[in-house]
């Protein structure tokens, strides 16, 4: 089994905030990403497609191909947007980096599969700062 890997970048501001708390309470959680004024960052996306290299091409996957797939499934959706209001796959969702990569996975998963027969989704990993991401499997 073979890994392959592509990194997109996407900007964006977004809020952490629970409507149900009080503000004193969201800024207690929340801290400096409860700011009224919303926060934003320079977000790193790695997708991570696993599966046996193609006899013919000895692809995995072509990167050009899942390039242009995740930039037209979420990068564009996402990139320069206020997560929180202008992007309907999170309407009514807490803009978390954990909810966020739940939600490309949702996207990404079925088409990523249709891009190479045996290939497969594997893992997504959303960085929101140098220091802190998340990964996420499915």
């Amino acid at each position: 089994m073979v890994y392959v890997n592509r990194k997109e970048h996407f900007n964006a501001a977004h809020k952490l905030f629970n409507p149900n708390w009080s503000r004193e309470k969201n800024e207690e959680v929340f801290g400096p990403c409860a700011n009224e004024n919303w926060h934003g960052h320079n977000f790193e996306l790695i997708v991570t497609v696993k599966g046996e290299p193609d006899p013919d091409t000895g692809f995995v996957v072509d990167l050009k191909k899942l390039s242009t797939l995740i930039k037209s499934e979420v990068i564009d959706k996402v990139d320069h947007k206020n997560l929180n209001m202008d992007v309907p796959f999170l309407e009514g969702k807490m803009a978390s980096c954990e909810i966020i990569i739940a939600e490309f996975w949702k996207i990404l998963e079925p088409k990523v599969k249709q891009l190479q027969e045996g290939s497969s989704l594997h893992k997504l990993t959303l960085y929101e700062t140098p220091r802190n991401f998340v990964e996420y499997y499915g």
